[in-house]
This record gives C-alpha cells, sequence and structure tokens, in this order.
C-alpha cells in the first residue's frame, strides 16, 4: 500500500495525494491569481482584436454574453479560488484571435474546432445491437455475497435492536394503537443499504449547475442519520447534471431574455390551463416546440414526468394494449398503470423480440374473448436514460407499416441532443418525424428549462389537452420557464430574418402573435422540416444574440456534444470498462457491480486533490441488482480537458477499486488523451 490513502475521506493532509497531476507542462504558464485578472485579460484581447481589425483563425467559443467582463456582481469575482484545477477559469490565457465572452464555469472555453464531432447515423451500415459484456463470475459472485453479508447483518441487527434498543425502532413498531406507517421489510434496503451511503446522493449544491458545480460541504458522525454542515464550499467538475447543451448559464441571451419576461409576465401564470393559466407565451411555445419537431401540433406539460404519467391515460384504456420496453422510464409506466390498458413487455431494444411478440397478441387477441384489440401503442424511448442506449428506429417504422400498431416515442434524453440539427432520433436516423405517431419530450435536458411536451397531429392533441389530467388540474408553466424553451430552442433553430413587405407593399413588421397566427404558423405549408423559425414565431420583445439568433453557436454545441460523448465512451472503453450505450449517446454508464464500491467511487471523485470531479451513481431498484453503475451527464460546456480530468480520475479509480473488465483492446491514458480525434473518428 501507498503511504498516503488515495480515498481522501479525511481533511486534506500534507502528504502526497495519490490524485495529484503532474503539472510540468503548465508550470512555464502564467497563473491567473484572481477571476479578475483573467477577465480582464479576456477584455483586453478582445479590444486589441478590434484595433487590428483581425478576423478570428478560429471560432469564438459560444459567445453569449456581451456583458461578462463589465458584471460587477459576479459571484465568480466573490469566490476565493487558486485556480489550481483550472475550474473557475481557464489556466491557458487567451489570445488576440480567441474572444470568449462565457463564464468559464458555466461554459467551458473550446475554441479548437478538432474537438467537433457531428451526431448522425451512417445510412450504409446497420443500426448496431445493443450488447451487454459480461465481467468475470468472480465479480458477480463478490457482488451477490456483498448483498447476502448486507441481508443476514442487517436482519440480526433488526431482531436484537428491537429487543434490547427499542428506541430505535418506535417507528416500525405499533405504538398506542396505531400501525406503522413504514414497516421494517419495506424500510430494510433504505435503512441497510442507503442511510450508509447516503452521503453519495442529495448532494446540496448553489449556483448555475453548468460545466463546474458548487457544492456544500457536509459530513457524517452518526452513520449519515444526520449531516453536518461546516459552511464551506467546494467547486467541483459537474459531470451530473442534465445540461446537455449547456444552456445552464445564469448569464447570455437566454438569461437576458428570461428577466425580461419576469418584468412583462411575473414569475407565474396562477392558473391551470384549461382556466386561467394560459397566455399568449404557451401558445407561442407550443407553436415553436410543433416546428422544431416536425409534427402538427404540440402542448406543454409543466412538469416532464406528469406528461407521460397524466397523458398516457388518454391515449389508450380498456381493451388497448400497451407494449413496453422492459426498460422504459416510470412515468411511462405509471402512466399505463392509470390507463387501464393491457400491459405487454418486450426485451430492451430486442426487436426480434417485439416481432414475435406483436403476431402472438395480433393473433390471440384480448384475453378471455379473444376480440381484437381496439388499439395496440409501442412505447420506447429514443434515448434510455439509465443504459445510455438508443432505439432501433428504422426497425420500429419498418414493424409499425408491417403491424399497424401505433408507436409513441419518448425522446426526454434524445430532443435536443442527438441529430445534425439537435431534433433527436428521426434526425439522427434521418426520418421523417410524422412517421411516428407520438414524440414525447422534456425541457429539462437540452433546453435548460423544465416540463415536457406531447407532440403528434392536430385532432390527438386536441384531444390529449382536454382528457389528459395535466390540463384541467396542473399549474401552468411559468412563463420565465416558457421563455427559457423559446429561446433556446429558437437559438438550435435559428430565426429567419422577417420579410419586410408583401408583393402588394403591406407592412410585415415584426408584431406579438396572435392566436390565429399560431394555428396559421403551424399548418404552414412552406416550412421545411429540419428549418428555421420564422421571425413571427418568437415573441417581438425577445431579441437575441447574433450568434444565437443565426443558430451557429447552437450548432457549435451540438457538435461538441457530439465529441464530448463519443471521446468519453471510447476512452473508457480503451482504458478497459465495461459501458453501455451507444457512441453519440451523452448518456455514459460505467459498470461497478459492487454497491460498496459503488460509494466509494462516487467519495473519491468528489474529494480528488485536484480537481473534484461531482458524479451520479445509481443502483437498484433503479437498475438490476447486480449492475450498480456510475451514470455520466456529458455536456456542450464540458471541453476536451475536462474530458481527459475524467479519464484520468477514471483510470487511477480502476485500478484501486478493480473495475477494468471489458475485453477490448486497452490504451495507455497517454496515448487515448494525445490520439482523441483519431480515436472519436474511428470508433
Amino acid at each position: 500500500m501507498p503511504a498516503a490513502s488515495p480515498i481522501a475521506l479525511s481533511p486534506p493532509s500534507p502528504s502526497q495525494s495519490l490524485f495529484k497531476k503532474k503539472r510540468t507542462s503548465l508550470s512555464q504558464l502564467p497563473q491567473w491569481t484572481s477571476a479578475a485578472s483573467y477577465l480582464s485579460a479576456v477584455h483586453e484581447a478582445d479590444i486589441r482584436a478590434r484595433g487590428r481589425d483581425i478576423t478570428p483563425a478560429s471560432t469564438p467559443a459560444l459567445s453569449i454574453s456581451s456583458s461578462v467582463t463589465s458584471s460587477s456582481e459576479d459571484t465568480l469575482l466573490n469566490e476565493p479560488d487558486d485556480n489550481d484545477s483550472g475550474l473557475t477559469y481557464p489556466l491557458t490565457p487567451p489570445t488576440s484571435e480567441q474572444v470568449f465572452n462565457t463564464v468559464h464555469s458555466e461554459f467551458g472555453h473550446c475554441a479548437n474546432q478538432n474537438y467537433r464531432c457531428v451526431s448522425q447515423h451512417n445510412a450504409e451500415k446497420p443500426v448496431p445491437e445493443h450488447e451487454i459484456e459480461e465481467p468475470p463470475y468472480y465479480i458477480l459472485f463478490t457482488t451477490y455475497f456483498s448483498y447476502l453479508i448486507l441481508i443476514i447483518f442487517g436482519h440480526l441487527r433488526d431482531f436484537f435492536g428491537k429487543r434490547f434498543a427499542k428506541s430505535y425502532f418506535t417507528h416500525l413498531m405499533p405504538y398506542d394503537g396505531y400501525a406503522p406507517l413504514n414497516s421494517d421489510f419495506d424500510s430494510f434496503y433504505t435503512r441497510r443499504l442507503k442511510l450508509r451511503m447516503d452521503d453519495c446522493f442529495s448532494q446540496p449544491v448553489t449556483g448555475v449547475a453548468g460545466r463546474t458545480i458548487l457544492i456544500y460541504d457536509r459530513y457524517s458522525e452518526d452513520c449519515n442519520y444526520t449531516q453536518i454542515y461546516p459552511g464551506t464550499k467546494t467547486r467541483a467538475l459537474n459531470i451530473s447534471s442534465y445540461n446537455y447543451l449547456g444552456f445552464a448559464q445564469a448569464r447570455g441571451g437566454c438569461a437576458d431574455a428570461v428577466e425580461e419576461s419576469i418584468k412583462r409576465y411575473g414569475v407565474s401564470t396562477y392558473g391551470t390551463r384549461l382556466g386561467a393559466g394560459s397566455c399568449d407565451l404557451h401558445q407561442i411555445a407550443e407553436a415553436l416546440v410543433a416546428r422544431f419537431v416536425g409534427m402538427e401540433d404540440a402542448l406543454i406539460s409543466s412538469m416532464g414526468f406528469a406528461t407521460n404519467s397524466t397523458f398516457i391515460p388518454a391515449l389508450v384504456g380498456k381493451g388497448s394494449l400497451v407494449i413496453s420496453d422492459e426498460f422504459n422510464h416510470a412515468s411511462i409506466r405509471v402512466g399505463v398503470r392509470q390507463s387501464g390498458a393491457h400491459v405487454r413487455m418486450f426485451k430492451h431494444n430486442d426487436m426480434n423480440n417485439l416481432e414475435t411478440l406483436l403476431r402472438e397478441v395480433i393473433s390471440q387477441g384480448q384475453p378471455k374473448t379473444h376480440r381484437p384489440w381496439k388499439k395496440i401503442l409501442v412505447i420506447v424511448e429514443g434515448l434510455y436514460s439509465m443504459e445510455g442506449t438508443m432505439v432501433n428506429l428504422p426497425k420500429m417504422i419498418e414493424l409499425k407499416k408491417k403491424y399497424k400498431f401505433y408507436l409513441f416515442v419518448d425522446e426526454a434524453h434524445s430532443i435536443g441532443a442527438l441529430g445534425p440539427h439537435g431534433r433527436g432520433v428521426t434526425d439522427y436516423f434521418n426520418i421523417p418525424p410524422r412517421s411516428v405517431d407520438v414524440l414525447m419530450g422534456t425541457f429539462t435536458k437540452s433546453f435548460g428549462a423544465a416540463g415536457g411536451y406531447i407532440a403528434g397531429r392536430k385532432s390527438l392533441i386536441d384531444s390529449l389537452r382536454l382528457h389528459g389530467h395535466s390540463g384541467p388540474y396542473a399549474e401552468a408553466m411559468p412563463p420565465p420557464v416558457l421563455t427559457q424553451v423559446v429561446a433556446s430552442m429558437a437559438s438550435i433553430m435559428g430565426v429567419a430574418s422577417p420579410v419586410p413587405t408583401t408583393s402588394k407593399g403591406t407592412s410585415l413588421a415584426l408584431t406579438t402573435p396572435t392566436a390565429s397566427s399560431f394555428s396559421m404558423a403551424r399548418a404552414a405549408d412552406d416550412y421545411v422540416h429540419p428549418g428555421m423559425a420564422p421571425a413571427s414565431a418568437v415573441p417581438a420583445w425577445l431579441s437575441l444574440p447574433p450568434s444565437l439568433s443565426d443558430g451557429s453557436e447552437a450548432r457549435e454545441r451540438i457538435r461538441r456534444l457530439a465529441f464530448n460523448s463519443r471521446y468519453l465512451h471510447a476512452g473508457l472503453k480503451k482504458l478497459g470498462f465495461i459501458t453501455y450505450g451507444h457512441p453519440f449517446s451523452p448518456i455514459v454508464p460505467l459498470l461497478i457491480f459492487n454497491p460498496g464500491k459503488m460509494a466509494t467511487f462516487a467519495r473519491m471523485m468528489r474529494t480528488r486533490r485536484s480537481t473534484p470531479i461531482v458524479v451520479v451513481v445509481v443502483a437498484y431498484p433503479a437498475t438490476p441488482l447486480v449492475t450498480s453503475r456510475v451514470r455520466f451527464c456529458v455536456s456542450a460546456a464540458h471541453t476536451k480537458d475536462d474530458i481527459d480530468t475524467v479519464l484520468t480520475a477514471c483510470d487511477e479509480l480502476g485500478d484501486i477499486l478493480d473495475l477494468k473488465h471489458g475485453h477490448g483492446e486497452r490504451w495507455p491514458l497517454e496515448e487515448i488523451m494525445k490520439r482523441s480525434t483519431e480515436l472519436v473518428n474511428s470508433f
């Protein structure tokens, strides 16, 4: 064993850490002692470039704010940071050809065009099948044995505790004639496993959950029964948040639009959509969503989970059949159960199993009566949140045409993140969106907002507005959130310049859209998908910076996300880890298997000496019992150096915790980082 333990669970000590990064190559670079000095250098570089009328040799890295250097109340300036990790601002100063107007802690500065990639399926190659790489048998044995020890000792402690330490078990035993709300069997897993690793979940944070995140330090002296907060904070690299396109920013064009919407609309419409809670922003957003996904019409819900759980019961009912992928999200399962429809499941992403099931259910009909089903609805996800796998949409469309079922695709994780235009899984496979009957998605992952949508034929959407539970019972989406949706979505699409006059000389000046113009916009025949949004599709008061309004910045974000996703996937594979998921998926699950290793991995990543990293670890019941994992969520806000940092940490922890069980060819870490572009293009 080395002299210094790599598990930094105690306060930092002067001893050398295993995670200390070599900085010989950076020692010659000037160190920025404060954020103010760095931002000043950015401003001076900008002045030099403008004074000499220099055209940048490389694309400036996603400039969305023209006032970053002039902000006197930037929280970044009030945060003490020696910048040893490069999280707050880059270690390398900008050149006169590189003008960065984003805050590095929110959206990383990366102007190198080699670190870009296009998310698109190669039509000449078949869609790859979902393959599961099995670990060695001793890993499975030790994992099961760990759970066995947990169960045995847990029940022994419960048995003796209820007799000799009753004060700790009063909530699990009858008291004063009342039955316990939580029985010991129901709460056993929570008390005996989750409580022991509660410090790995529900991490309190503050500030913007962008490229980096500011976490509150905490510790426990009673096995996580209570947490103690000393009042300190730590900035860490954020590889855990849903922020695929990096729109989680506190400043910039979208943030300015949200601020303006609060001045105009307040923070809520104080009602339901079928009551008095609808405003013009709801209609504008729904028309824009319909254009974005290529459907006739769309409706918006204030909560992503409720989009499935409250609208699926309005799609199917008694006498209907729902065929669901076995790994579909809990919101889909809840919605199907509430619908009263009959449910059958098929193996995850297995099209042969789905076709076999379709033949059976169509030939047999309803149970007992064998009458034909009223309708058959197949529900799948575009990108599966725990597996990172992508639906085989071409084969699914082929089966749909053959067996005449309705297709519902949940694009919560794929919309915005996949496809050359960011339009989701249909864009990735270059399939017409209207080949799918119902498209569902959320605004949380790629748009920096909240809520969800359902898009389809106008007759269907009109029916869902009335029969879906969210319409009459749920609060309407707040105007600031709607504005974030409109601003980010319009920036991905790009906003076409308004036509000044018609052939008759009448003015077409940009005005606030009316209700009649929304229906006209939805039914416009001159719109080619995927195309730019007309100027009339956004509010007149919403002014986006040129790089956002022309769509150029969003295209850079989409390409950066594609590169980062493929690079992390390929890098982990070459290091020898077992990973799941599609190479273009921003969700990268790394299999850990053993629950004890899962907690240790999260703690070691969070307490790294050089660059702390916040990760999400997932275990049963969200995953099968023996496939505990860490789920990396890649963002366009990350730089290539950030992915290198994650790979470096994983390489070190993989050796310590014995996590490298992959069977493919392995490369040294230095070679992976050096040949990153080659690796991404060939993976």
